[in-house]
């Protein structure tokens, strides 16, 4: 009930605790309890602390004092109260007058019935006046009350007045309702009784517009224009909600601070921009200010809202604030309980202004966002000072280093605290033991380190998320005393040694356990142990279970996501993993030695499954899958046979499917245009024949962004109809029989291409100029085809050769999926990767492949010059022209491309003396320039000249170091001969390298690969 503003259940027999849900309740402005047999703590949160104490009264087993009501600005507080009885008619109704000499009135409402207008107070001897200023604010709060919606009006009831019925009109002149939400406003007879319309809310009392809740998201539509000053009509206006908006390129209206009786404004993702207006700050009675998701607002004067002296709820998420001094103007909000300023772009704290601020007092703010403003760490002195009154603090995703403060342990009504996504350090301080009411405690992605404290007083904490530090152990049991504990997470730590049943003992509330990516063994000493929970999630990636399956998992029969990859089990696959669940949707068994047959599993599992099985021992046929899967990883196993059975079902959600290494045969299936869905398609390294069939490049891969056929037995042309997989950003049907010349298509239509593999086919014809459309690619490899004619000389239009950066973004822009049914996966585990060919060595490039940038054009029959425009790819890595018939000179600019690692130049017919300019390639670390005509002196430089003399073997004409000196008279020496019918037994290439890279890290060190 998060929209909820007022709540009364006074004057019933209620029994049993406060739920500590209640202090969720954000909007809640009108509460009373009072009178009931309610016992127990009253729960801390800003909702109910903010309260006076007589919303509790009456019942006599209830304990915790509420905070103090801000009453600062309107006197002191009665110390002492007497009841007296006043009378609304046909209801008995009390009220409260205070006996002290400085009197201040307080008023306990009951339930009662909203008064007609012919209504009055009937008081005894009390005085009229100030009886209506206590009553009239009090029930101004609640809309149960005094609120009447369209929904709660009959013919006859309520009529609206004329003059705000017009101004509401004028209102919708100036919107843009493209789909008619504000259809029932009109000047038609059935549309004259505004107090219908949609988003309107009338007074019942006064016939009064006091409402207009135009909610987009609440209308299931946007609506766009003008904000209208024709709302100035409305003086009685409480609540003004525009949120959800188009209003784009509009500002917050400055006749917005002439509602003076305006106490809730909600301006939320409307496309506002500009500077919040000084204005907003003369309207007085405001409690509630909602401008979050306006990222083209600003504030550039924090003390324009420092009239707002009512202000209790004050929500910038993802709003500038240019002001130096924002602190100060918080600290003039006298009453404000809740603070949200997450994702904002604000001045960070420096010590001048914190010192203004450390010794004031915020004792009132109970919630506080700060995540995502790159807040720096001292933003703890501030929260030092507050640790009172905080009942919620998110401080993710800033730049806060050093240690946690131990004065977190003060913080005794502390219930949530997010400090994910820092720089902390140091260990989890054991003051957080002292929190008693903390049910939220996330210190994931920073640098802690130490072991996992066992927080014995923390007995109300509900989740623990610690992954993505340093910690090296577990305290004792550690988990052993949080009874209500539901989610643990301490993944991708360094968690060493032996976790057992002990540590889990009393834990009967969890839902969640994450122990992955740790050093830990997972150890239960007894065979036939029944945990005390029942999980819903289960990650224990890279944690040692093996060499068995961990039998109690069969205990777990409410699990919807398990994970036992890198687990050390070597078994056969149990019978019951299958039908663990009806509700397991992610199963993950990869990077095992798990043996045995997969069942048909096309009845089995939920949702849209997600099943990873590869790097194990599985063997037979391909089993049936649940027509919704969305993930199905079943590569490097032993699964043979045809893949026909892929056609059974549509399979409209699949994303990814990977059947690579495998022993699969038989042709390629023609049912591709069912799965509409799919992104990743990976079949390489088994031995599917037949041609490519055309299906799979129609309507139905809309999505794809891989496609993986390499090595296997395929035939005949590249199917046209992959020019409709624009979305491809690696294609690879290389060591094929595929034949043809190489389509045009590929560069006119594939044109987000980054990596293409032809090589090791039949293709024929020449380059086509095309090619040189595909600007964001970085492996061009059409390497041992039978190519023939010029290079192209725009090879200089491939932006990622041309730029001199390393690239480390994914080849695959995705990392999960969305339906418009809204059903979505993750892909978590998947690695792009392309086959490498170094001295006749076939591997396969994965994590690194994002840093290669590689032409490779070799064993094939090009004719002509190396363009010059080869010299202008000062990004290039690796370039492999070799095995082909080129001629004429090496560029004298080749000095140009300074990125470039490995260059084979090797079995052409090039001429001329080497570039001097060559010695200039200071990160070259692979060359072959043999078996050519070069010739002259081998320039100078610890490159060229600290290679292996093999390296400029078969030019006769070259000398100097390495090889021999070059002689002043006669000629140089010749260099060193190659046997060529030896090197052709080892690969039909000659000093041949395919894909290969030298990769500089930052600490110097490099990586051969």
């Amino acid at each position: 009930m998060q929209m909820l503003e007022c709540l009364d259940l006074s004057r019933n027999q209620l029994s049993g605790e406060i739920p500590i849900g209640m202090a969720g309740l954000t909007y809640l402005v009108v509460l009373d309890l009072s009178n009931n047999n309610i016992s127990g703590s009253i729960p801390s949160g800003t909702q109910l602390l903010g309260f006076s104490a007589s919303v509790y009264a009456g019942n006599s087993r209830l304990s915790g004092p509420p905070l103090a009501a801000c009453l600062a600005s309107h006197g002191p507080q009665t110390s002492q109260m007497l009841e007296v009885t006043w009378t609304w008619p046909f209801t008995g109704v009390k009220s409260s007058r205070a006996a002290a000499s400085n009197k201040t009135w307080i008023l306990l409402i009951s339930s009662f019935p909203p008064p007609t207008d012919n209504q009055e107070f009937e008081t005894e001897g009390m005085d009229d006046h100030k009886l209506l200023l206590l009553v009239l604010p009090m029930l101004s709060l609640c809309t149960r009350y005094v609120f009447v919606s369209a929904s709660e009006v009959r013919d006859g009831e309520v009529r609206c007045i004329e003059s705000e019925r017009r101004a509401l009109l004028d209102f919708k002149q100036g919107l843009i309702d493209e789909n008619g939400v504000l259809s029932s406003w009109g000047d038609e007879e059935h549309k004259k009784e505004c107090c219908r319309w949609t988003g309107v809310v009338c007074s019942k009392n006064t016939r009064r517009v006091i409402g207009l809740q135009l909610n987009g998201a609440k209308l299931r539509d946007q609506l766009r224009g003008n904000i209208s000053r024709a709302l100035l009509e409305l003086h009685h206006l409480n609540r003004l909600d525009l949120s959800n908006n188009g209003f784009h390129g509009n500002q917050i209206p400055e006749f917005i601070s002439s509602f003076k009786k305006l106490q809730h404004l909600h301006l939320m993702n409307c496309g506002l921009s500009g500077i919040i207006p000084y204005q907003l700050g003369n309207v007085s009675n405001l409690k509630t200010l909602d401008l979050r998701y306006n990222p083209g607002l600003d504030v550039d004067n924090f003390d324009c809202l420092s009239n707002l002296s009512f202000l209790s709820l004050l929500d910038l998420t993802g709003v500038k604030i240019s002001d130096t001094n924002w602190l100060r103007g918080i600290r003039r909000l006298s009453c404000l309980k809740e603070l949200y300023l997450g994702s904002c772009d604000i001045p960070q704290l420096t010590p001048s202004s914190l010192d203004f601020f450390v010794n004031s007092s915020s004792a009132s703010l109970a919630i506080l966002d700060l995540s995502g403003t790159k807040m720096n760490s001292l933003v703890f002195s501030w929260l030092v000072n507050m640790s009172t009154s905080l009942v919620r603090v998110e401080l993710s995703d800033n730049q806060i280093d050093g240690l946690i403060p131990h004065a977190f342990g003060s913080s005794i009504f502390l219930e949530y605290l997010d400090l994910s996504g820092n720089q902390l350090q140091g260990e989890i301080p054991k003051s957080f033991s002292k929190l008693s009411r903390l049910h939220f405690l996330d210190l994931s992605h920073n640098q802690l380190s130490g072991l996992v404290p066992e927080m014995r007083g923390s007995v109300s904490l509900r989740e623990l998320h610690l992954s993505h530090n340093k910690l090296t152990g577990l305290q004792g049991t550690s988990f052993e005393q949080l009874p209500k504990l539901e989610i643990l997470d301490v993944s991708y730590n360094f968690l060493q040694g032996i976790v057992s049943e002990s540590h889990f003992l009393k834990l009967h509330s969890l839902k969640v356990l994450d122990l992955s990516f740790n050093s830990l063994a997972f150890i239960v000493s007894t065979r036939d142990w029944t945990p005390p929970f029942q999980l819903n999630i289960l990650k224990l990636a890279s944690c040692y279970l093996g060499p068995h399956f961990p039998k109690w998992v069969q205990t777990q029969s409410n699990i919807s996501h398990l994970d036992l990859s890198s687990a050390g089990i070597s078994d056969r696959v149990p019978k019951w993993l299958w039908d663990l669940s009806p509700r397991l949707q992610y199963l993950n068994l990869s990077r095992n030695h798990v043996r045995g047959r997969v069942p048909d599993l096309s009845s089995k599992f939920a949702g849209f499954p997600t099943i990873d099985i590869s790097y194990n021992n599985f063997s037979g046929f391909l089993p049936l899958f649940n027509p919704n899967s969305s993930v199905l990883q079943l590569s490097r196993n032993m699964f043979r046979g045809s893949i026909s059975s892929i056609c059974t079902f549509s399979y409209t959600k699949l994303g990814l499917l990977d059947l690579s290494y495998n022993q699969l045969s038989g042709w390629l299936p023609d049912c591709w245009m069912s799965m509409t869905k799919l992104s990743i398609l990976n079949l390489a390294n088994n031995d599917i024949s037949g041609e490519i069939p055309r299906t799979l490049g129609q309507s139905g891969c809309w999505l794809l962004v891989t496609l993986q056929l390499r090595s296997n037995n395929l035939s005949g042309e590249l199917p046209s109809s992959l020019r409709n997989c624009q979305t491809l950003r690696l294609l690879d049907v290389g060591g094929n029989q595929l034949m043809g010349n190489v389509p045009t298509w590929i560069g006119t239509y594939l044109t987000r291409l980054m990596v293409l593999s032809l090589r090791d086919n039949k293709f024929y014809g020449t380059i086509p100029p095309e090619v040189c459309h595909l600007t964001e690619i970085q492996v061009l490899d059409i390497s041992r085809n039978k190519i023939s004619g010029r290079i192209p000389k725009c090879f200089n239009n491939f932006t990622s050769f041309v730029q001199d950066n390393r690239t480390t973004r994914s080849l695959i822009p995705i990392t999960g999926f969305v339906f418009s049914d809204g059903s979505r996966y993750k892909i978590d585990s998947y690695i792009e990767n392309a086959l490498v060919h170094w001295k006749g060595q076939e591997e396969e490039y994965n994590k690194t492949l994002r840093f290669l940038k590689l032409i490779d054009l070799s064993s094939n029959r090009l004719v002509g010059n190396i363009p010059k425009e080869f010299s202008l790819l000062r990004g290039l890595i690796s370039l492999n022209l070799s095995r082909n018939h080129l001629t004429g000179n090496i560029d004298s600019e080749i000095g140009q491309m300074g990125m470039l690692e490995s260059l084979d130049l090797s079995r052409n017919q090039l001429s001329g003396e080497i570039p001097i300019g060559m010695a200039a390639l200071n990160y070259l670390a692979v060359l072959d320039l043999s078996n050519n005509n070069l010739s002259g002196k081998i320039p100078p430089g610890t490159q060229l000249q600290g290679f292996d003399a093999m390296v400029y073997a078969g030019n006769n004409e070259l000398c100097g170091r390495p090889l021999a000196a070059c002689l002043s008279a006669g000629g140089p020496r010749p260099s060193p001969a190659i046997d060529h019918k030896k090197e052709d037994k080892n690969l039909d290439t000659g000093f041949t390298f395919l894909w290969y890279s030298v990769l500089f890290l930052d600490s110097g060190e490099s990586l051969l690969l």
